[in-house]
């Protein structure tokens, strides 16, 4: 897996440990970009040590379900992704504007008691990510963009076809997972798919079950 200049091929290339940036509804996956605008001190710093060291911060979002934690340091989602600094600008009023490129997913082993004022944690990569990228030549591309067009007449949006027409299969169902306006749940759903074809079936899944209730609550209203 190739994330900017750097090639991470094996374990020996992923640090053990890395920052964690829990952010909920954010979802960054391999291949994907991420734009991140920087602005609490804890993760000014977070960035800063990030820059000097590995370049890579662990995106994770909080928990939602069950024990929460507390609000000022929730519990987290077993599994997140890495990403590495890619891109990086300074806005002259203390902000950061910064771009994540996704390198693999990563399960928690567990939290770190630190000093610092972002939070650590130690890690387990999803080694099959960092393998030959999956170009998802078994996914239902007719079925996706079916689900896709019907999500946009629903909501009276548009898309760049050409551009959509143009994308291979996993920069198509990549890109439309991150974009997907879907709560955290559903993001984390498609995180953990275990392949493309799996998260593109997701996608198409929720995709129709978000357009169901909508139909359900316009018909209500009618009544």
């Amino acid at each position: 897996m190739q994330a900017g200049n750097a090639i991470y091929r094996d374990l020996d290339d992923v640090p053990a440990v890395v920052p964690v940036f829990p952010l909920s509804g954010a979802l960054l996956l391999p291949g994907s970009q991420l734009p991140l605008n920087l602005f609490e001190p804890r993760y000014l710093a977070m960035f800063d040590t990030a820059l000097k060291a590995s370049r890579v911060i662990g995106m994770v979002q909080p928990a939602f379900s069950g024990d929460v934690g507390r609000p000022d340091k929730p519990n987290l989602c077993k599994i997140g992704c890495l990403g590495r600094i890619t891109a990086h600008s300074e806005t002259g009023d203390g902000r950061y504007l910064i771009t994540l490129e996704g390198i693999c997913r990563f399960r928690i082993i567990e939290e770190l008691d630190v000093t610092t004022p972002f939070r650590q944690a130690r890690i387990a990569p999803f080694v099959s990510d960092l393998a030959d990228e999956d170009e998802g030549g078994d996914v239902n591309r007719e079925e996706l963009l079916e689900a896709f067009r019907a999500y946009l007449e629903a909501n009276q949006l548009e898309a760049d076809w050409s551009s959509v027409n143009k994308a291979n299969n996993a920069s198509l169902v990549n890109a439309l997972s991150v974009m997907s306006p879907y709560g955290p749940a559903e993001k984390q759903a498609l995180l953990e798919a275990p392949d493309l074809k799996s998260r593109a079936e997701t996608l198409v899944a929720i995709t129709e079950m978000s357009l169901a209730r909508d139909n359900d609550d316009y018909a209500r209203t009618l009544q």
